[in-house]
């Protein structure tokens, strides 16, 4: 069984003069690959991370890009550059790719606590078997 992580942007508010982004709404999802089972209760166990982040722009920089150039991509390296040291057990110097791989070891970290907790645990009524 795998758990993957997937980085997403879910929306952003722009200033329509420029293409100016100054916030953006994203969300991280870690989860297991192993489908939920209704009989065993086990399976489709996930743990988010996610919020929004206010951004400042200068449209006559030269590493200014417009609203309408955007990449996802683009806008995810921003977000893991605003968050990095920012979490209370996360280094004050860490970088941004040391922010996204520390966020989702967290994640995937919950994802597995379910994932062994569910493991050693079963549903059901002795007189129903």
């Amino acid at each position: 069984m795998a758990i993957t992580t997937t980085w997403s942007v879910n929306n952003m508010t722009h200033v329509d003069a420029d293409g100016g982004v100054i916030l953006v709404y994203w969300s991280l999802t870690a989860a297991s690959d192993e489908a939920y089972d209704e009989d065993t209760g086990k399976g489709g166990e996930t743990a988010t991370e996610g919020g929004k982040q206010r951004f400042e722009y200068d449209a006559s920089s030269s590493g200014f890009i417009a609203y309408k150039d955007l990449k996802e991509s683009d806008v995810l390296g921003w977000i893991y550059e605003a968050n990095k040291g920012r979490a209370s057990n996360g280094p004050d110097d860490e970088t941004a790719d040391e922010y996204k791989a520390r966020i989702e070891a967290e994640r995937t970290a919950k994802v597995q606590a379910q994932i062994d907790r569910k493991a050693a645990q079963s549903d059901g009524l002795p007189w129903s078997a």
